[in-house]
């Protein structure tokens, strides 16, 4: 079932998005649409993805100490590796 949809965009925007479906024999809903779609559905498999179970079962394994800078950390350990 369709139902209408009132958005508010930039002028130059939806001329430029009207140039764009015309361009590939769209219509520019059908292009909000889909886009809508994927997005959503992208989404919806994030949430739904389940973890290796190996990796699964070393989740909360690892306690990190509170003051450690995680990114100091592995800067120096890379450039201990390569340099």
């Amino acid at each position: 079932m369709n139902t209408k949809l009132t958005l508010t965009i930039e002028k130059e925007i939806i001329e430029r998005a009207k140039n764009y479906a015309k361009d590939k024999n769209r219509s520019l809903s059908d292009i909000v649409e889909n886009y809508l779609k994927v997005l959503t559905e992208k989404e919806k498999n994030d949430k739904n993805q389940k973890l290796n179970p190996i990796v699964e079962s070393l989740k909360g394994s690892f306690k990190m100490p509170k003051n450690m800078d995680y990114k100091k950390e592995l800067k120096n350990r890379l450039e201990e590796k390569y340099l």
